[in-house]
């Protein structure tokens, strides 16, 4: 028997292919009430990274790649230097420069606050956004 290869070009790739990084935790002012203005949070990120140039399957070249340690760093500069009374706002600021600035196809972006309320271990939104 012959094997043979077909080039990722021959299949649906891209369609539903994300890089994804699970449980990023970080350190935010978020909230609108008093104490939730002076006192950091952490937060859970959940993220999905639709991938939008699908050279990166063949060439195998990291400049072809969203790299997801840039991202992170970047999530962690927006947080730095911002406070947000939401964390919606947070996920759609978010979404948009995973979109924006990193040349993402989508962005599905969850974030929720750690045991913000009693008996719950996240409260938090998802959303998903396209270029």
């Amino acid at each position: 028997m012959t094997a043979f290869y077909l080039p990722a070009a021959s299949y649906n790739v891209g369609a539903m292919d994300h890089i994804f990084i699970r449980d990023l935790r970080i350190e935010a002012l978020i909230g609108f009430h008093k104490r939730e203005r002076i006192v950091p949070q952490t937060l859970r990120l959940d993220l999905e990274i639709g991938i939008a140039n699908t050279a990166v399957f063949e060439s195998d070249k990291v400049t072809d790649c969203i790299d997801y340690e840039k991202v992170t760093i970047r999530i962690r500069e927006l947080v730095a230097g911002t406070h947000f009374n939401l964390v919606e706002t947070l996920a759609e600021r978010i979404a948009r420069i995973i979109i924006d600035e990193f040349g993402a196809a989508s962005a599905k972006v969850s974030a929720a606050k750690l045991g913000i309320l009693r008996n719950t271990g996240l409260v938090g939104v998802q959303i998903e956004r396209k270029r």
